[in-house]
């Protein structure tokens, strides 16, 4: 009475969770919402027995003012951005899963790094889609040109996913031009910018685009340059409502249409829209948190350098990698044996995530300590 191909399917495993442990395997926010969000949802409560609006249309005119700021110039012949030119979903997984159902019929191929965002494999099959995983490069990279040499007749979508989970990696402009210049005219590229509100590298792929005296890029020139490209991201992440489930897509207007298609009827509900809309309008208190995210990732990545510096890896998001391959169940164990729950991915590394000044605190001298047990120390 199931599909016979869903007992091959793995499921997503989420964090784990111990009681009286520091949990720093969700990438979440170990912070309540943005302050005035937080006094907004509370308000939104009293509305909950009304359906939300279906087509989130409030909250998708603010998401296009955000991404092309009227302070930012557009080129004469780019379209301007519209609600239309944005889908929200339950979150960015959710809008993950869309794009694939919206490209792909069974058997249709969608091509991506590997390791990257666990849930991109699991997405294809549920979807009836073939995952074609392209290993990182050596420096724990997207490999770009083989993923290029990876397309085939068959490939309907590509998944770019920048900074990369659990790597923490990022890709240049100069990079991801000439990537899109070897991309089929008719293959849909997904940039996934889940963790771009931490990205300090200061030459990402939409470095190009964000004009002069901007704080963020125009996507309407990006989108202008590359009609097969749309751009995904959530509010999970820096924003802290990772409980309320909201992501969102910018893209062309058929793309977004056929995303909308396979999205679920009121996907997006009442209080995730008004907190989107309140976040949005809460740049400064954003900021403040994001950089001091920032300044502790670098607390995190300074030790690592000092204790392993094989292990170091400069991440751009709000967590860290350490690829210890074999090592990783061990070092795993010895981090919970000290009170720390990390990401575990077995044969491969482990990802921390970065959150507190406190928390890091309390992670810095347990690291030390499984890093020593485990043999990895230099």
């Amino acid at each position: 009475m199931v599909r016979s191909d869903l007992a091959s399917l793995p499921a997503y495993v989420p964090g784990a969770t111990i009681p009286g442990a520091l949990k720093l395997a969700s990438n979440e926010s170990s912070q309540n919402p943005l302050p005035s969000v937080e006094a907004l949802i509370s308000d939104a409560t009293a509305h909950i027995n009304r359906y939300p609006d279906m087509g989130a249309v409030e909250l998708r005119k603010a998401l296009a003012e955000f991404v092309q700021p009227k302070s930012a110039s557009t080129s004469p012949t780019a379209e301007p951005l519209t609600w239309a030119h944005v889908a929200v979903g339950n979150g960015s997984s959710a809008l993950c899963l869309q794009t694939i159902q919206a490209t792909c019929a069974d058997g249709d191929e969608v091509v991506f790094a590997w390791r990257s965002f666990e849930a991109y494999p699991i997405l294809c099959k549920v979807a009836g889609a073939v995952p074609v995983q392209v290993p990182l490069d050596a420096e724990h990279r997207h490999d770009l040109d083989a993923m290029a040499s990876a397309i085939t007749e068959k490939t309907k979508l590509v998944f770019v996913c920048n900074p990369n989970n659990p790597s923490g990696t990022t890709i240049t402009s100069e990079e991801f031009e000439q990537f899109m210049a070897k991309v089929p005219s008719d293959v849909q590229v997904i940039l996934d910018e889940a963790y771009t509100e931490y990205d300090r590298s200061d030459n990402g792929p939409l470095t190009p685009f964000i004009p002069a005296g901007a704080a963020r890029a125009n996507l309407a020139l990006a989108l202008e340059k590359y009609p097969n490209l749309a751009i995904c991201r959530t509010f999970s992440k820096a924003y802290g409502l990772a409980g309320i489930r909201l992501g969102y897509l910018v893209g062309h207007t058929p793309f977004v249409e056929a995303v909308n298609k396979v999205g679920i009827p009121f996907g997006v509900n009442a209080l995730a829209q008004a907190a989107g809309i309140a976040s949005l309008d809460a740049q400064s208190e954003l900021l403040e948190r994001v950089e001091a995210s920032v300044t502790q990732r670098s607390r995190v990545l300074n030790a690592i350098r000092e204790w392993a510096p094989e292990l170091h890896i400069a991440s751009q998001a709000n967590f860290v990698w350490l690829p210890v391959g074999d090592k990783a169940v061990d070092l795993n164990a010895a981090l919970q044996a000290e009170g720390i729950i990390a990401r575990c991915f077995g044969g491969e590394g482990v990802r921390i995530t970065v959150t507190t000044e406190e928390e890091i605190d309390r992670l810095l001298p347990a690291l030390k300590k499984a890093l020593e047990a485990t043999g990895l120390t230099s």
